[in-house]
């Protein structure tokens, strides 16, 4: 019977990360290149969360060329954020999103030749840091012990791939409402 239920567990978060995607890319149609079409409330709050995940890179740093890993990139505008941060010409990013829709509309919104769009539920690439920012929220019907395994194994994977550093943000526990379609993480 374990080995019954250990062989349903790939396919379930295939179905569910499909789901995602789909969700993403209708939201995406919907709104548009823009903060809530990645599901932010608006653009301050998007970018507030770019604020709190760049700490982690070092100060002496700054003014220095980095390579980024933004898993659950969306349209990309991470890679903006952090040229309008870091300055210009600074980063070499690779965004990955389970959503091809979403790959290609951020290929078409960021043409410049230092960020690559890669369609991957995994980390390929080895960057200086990696940023994960919301990804884990939308867990759809994926049961909470299932998507705990999932996000377990996807820091993993980016932590290997990440020389100097790399941070997330989850939805917390320790809240007063939830949503049965929302992951709520045990900090």
């Amino acid at each position: 019977m374990v080995r019954r239920c250990e062989t349903k567990k790939p396919q379930l978060l295939k179905e569910t990360l499909n789901g995602v995607a789909k969700l993403y890319s209708q939201s995406l149609n919907t709104h548009g290149l823009t903060s809530k079409g990645v599901g932010w409330k608006d653009e301050a709050s998007h970018w507030l969360r770019f604020e709190k995940l760049i700490q982690v890179i070092k100060p002496d740093r700054k003014g220095q060329t980095i390579t980024v890993n933004d898993f659950g990139c969306g349209y990309g505008a991470m890679y903006n954020y952090l040229n309008e941060i870091l300055g210009p010409n600074l980063v070499k990013y690779y965004g990955y999103d389970v959503s091809e829709e979403v790959i290609r509309a951020a290929k078409k919104f960021i043409s410049d030749r230092r960020a690559k769009f890669i369609g991957s539920p995994k980390v390929t690439h080895l960057a200086d840091y990696s940023f994960i920012s919301g990804t884990f929220n939308v867990k759809l019907k994926a049961r909470d012990e299932m998507w705990t395994e999932y996000v377990k194994e996807t820091l993993i994977n980016v932590a290997a791939m990440s020389k100097k550093g790399f941070s997330f943000n989850a939805l917390s526990i320790y809240v007063d409402w939830k949503e049965e379609n929302l992951y709520y993480a045990d900090p």
